[in-house]
């Protein structure tokens, strides 16, 4: 495929990366902090839990009775479940985000999960470039998402990726998920270095997401091999830029990408200049991929 060509391809999954239609979405508050977006289409559907929420035009809030996190977390599980035994949510994980208006704000209430992107709440996720270089290649190693994983089944993400549970830390997931999703040990993956954040924003078909990627760079051994532990990745790629870059464009077919892999490994092919392109495209693709949606 050529280099314009997948560039083109690229541009449109960034773009489609910022993507919330237009009057599509209410707005989901606690105490004027926004906690979600959640589809007008599905706000009907949370009228019947009277004691939960309070809902007009231009948003949902939680009843004021339930001034509490504890209160609001507790209010919010009864709705998820039944929302699950309804058929509406994607596979239930017993994992729970917390919800704040950002990384570092106090948690507004804490949710299920599986209804994250139902609710529209904005979610957290760590995500390691994995690479090589020699003789002046580099190369990135991409994984292969288990058919059976709830989100994404099949496709390709980066080699090292996941969601910031509960009270996590960015490193503690860090360290998890490298060892999980791909038998890197502690102290290796501990010498990845912080490369910032990335958004992604986008309708899915079980509602938005709404997710800051905090992205790592880790330089790999010549012989290392990815080693799954967890059962949730079914296959390695160790491919050239070119051909990483044509992977993670595609988002159809066989060897479909995540939105989230093209999002983190384009910006890792933008920040170390493994691709000659003009200062001002340079410039755009990298607004991009790094701008965070509200």
């Amino acid at each position: 495929m050529e280099k314009s060509v997948i560039l083109a391809a690229i541009r449109a999954r960034l773009v489609a990366a910022r993507n919330r239609p237009a009057d599509a979405y209410v707005r989901f508050s606690v105490g004027g902090q926004t906690a979600g977006w959640i589809a007008r289409s599905r706000v009907a559907r949370l009228a019947r839990f009277r004691r939960v929420f309070r809902i007009d035009d231009a948003s949902v809030r939680f009843s004021p009775a339930l001034a509490s996190v504890e209160d609001r977390s507790e209010a919010i599980a009864e709705v998820a479940s039944e929302l699950a035994t309804a058929g509406e949510l994607s596979a239930w994980r017993n994992e729970r985000y917390a919800v704040r208006p950002h990384f570092d704000a106090a948690p507004l209430f804490y949710l299920e999960r599986a209804s994250a992107r139902w609710f529209g709440i904005r979610t957290y996720a760590v995500h390691v470039n994995g690479f090589t270089v020699a003789g002046g290649e580099r190369r990135i190693w991409l994984a292969r998402r288990s058919a059976a994983k709830p989100i994404d089944p099949g496709r390709f993400d980066t080699l090292v990726g996941g969601g910031i549970t509960e009270r996590d830390s960015v490193a503690d997931s860090l360290l998890r998920e490298a060892w999980e999703e791909a038998g890197i040990e502690a102290a290796l993956a501990r010498t990845a270095t912080a490369s910032g954040q990335v958004g992604v924003e986008h309708q899915a078909s079980d509602g938005l997401q709404r997710e800051t990627i905090f992205v790592y760079d880790l330089g790999l051994p010549q012989a290392f091999a990815p080693a799954n532990q967890d059962g949730e990745v079914s296959g390695h790629r160790l491919l050239d830029v070119d051909q990483a870059a044509e992977l993670i464009a595609g988002s159809e077919g066989e060897d479909a990408a995540t939105l989230d892999a093209c999002v983190v490994t384009f910006d890792h092919l933008i920040r170390h200049d493994t691709w000659a392109l003009t200062d001002d495209a340079r410039a755009e693709l990298a607004t991009l991929c790094r701008r965070s949606p509200d």
